[in-house]
């Protein structure tokens, strides 16, 4: 059986093209739970607050984790039963934690993940690569203590998209000009894709963005984004109080984002306007 496909195009939430990863962050924690604890169920009440901390990080703040827990059911394998044997009570808080719910792969899933142990890597690979951009993994592994091994996705990345962007960008950051080299080599500078590559987001120039690691992991956080006249958002959901936050990144707020080279085009509208629509949080600051 095709795990990877089956849990890659799992039924998410949808309004218009946004998608919800609820339950994607709910199959990351049960493959880490698996990993290492075998079979043993997940206790709803047992888990919530650390599945509820992850929907806050890495999607957003007062999503309810009882939704995947229990829709998850109906991808087929996923199962929720209650010490009485009965099946899930529901989407709701309440019930799942009073009923004492719990939940647990499917058994041919869970055969497989006991006869294969590789397969709870490559399957947190596929999901890590379907749904989040890659500066977010390692934090995402850490959060539920999944260890994954090299990339399993379908789609491949094109290798040369980071050398071009860096290029593009003179090898600077483009929110803060920092340009840091060690030996000759580029140090803290990614190719950030705008509209991430998990969700369809080209391996392109105008769908990358040279900046520092820092502004980097903000700008897939959520914290920092740009306006259709490429100037720098930051969140009025950022709180930083120390002199660092309010310069590196409070400070950044309506400076103009630095172009690429004449040779390379700007990051193309629309995938300014998806990181807008999908990823930046709440309003922007005033500059």
């Amino acid at each position: 059986m095709d795990w990877v496909e089956r849990i890659t195009t799992v039924n998410q939430w949808k309004r218009g093209d946004k998608r919800a990863p609820h339950k994607p962050l709910l199959l990351l924690y049960a493959l880490g739970h698996f990993q290492n604890h075998g079979d043993e169920p997940i206790v709803y009440r047992d888990a919530e607050d650390r599945l509820r901390h992850l929907l806050d990080e890495f999607w957003q703040k007062g999503s309810s984790p009882a939704y995947p827990f229990h829709h998850l059911t109906s991808d087929g394998f996923w199962d929720v039963r209650t010490p009485d044997g009965g099946g899930s009570p529901g989407p709701n808080v309440g019930p799942l934690r009073r009923s004492g719910a719990a939940g647990r792969f499917a058994d041919d899933l869970a055969r497989d993940l006991r006869d294969d142990p590789g397969l709870a890597a490559r399957l947190g690979r596929a999901i890590l690569d379907a749904n989040f951009e890659p500066s977010l993994h390692e934090e995402l592994c850490a959060a539920v203590g999944l260890a994954v091994d090299g990339p399993d996705g379908i789609r491949r990345r094109d290798r040369e998209f980071r050398r071009e962007v860096l290029i593009a960008y003179e090898y600077r950051c483009a929110f803060c000009g920092f340009d840091g080299a060690l030996e000759g080599t580029a140090v803290g500078l990614d190719a950030a894709h705008v509209q991430w590559w998990a969700f369809d987001g080209p391996d392109e120039v105008a769908n990358g963005i040279c900046l520092c690691v820092l502004h980097h992991k903000l700008f897939d956080k959520g914290v920092l984004g740009m306006t259709a006249d490429r100037r720098i958002t930051v969140s009025t959901m950022f709180v930083g109080r120390g002199e660092a936050a309010r310069t590196q990144v409070i400070g950044l707020a309506g400076r103009p984002v630095g172009p690429p080279q004449r040779a390379f085009p700007a990051v193309a509208a629309e995938r300014v306007a998806w990181h807008g629509r999908e990823v930046f949080r709440g309003a922007p600051r005033a500059a």
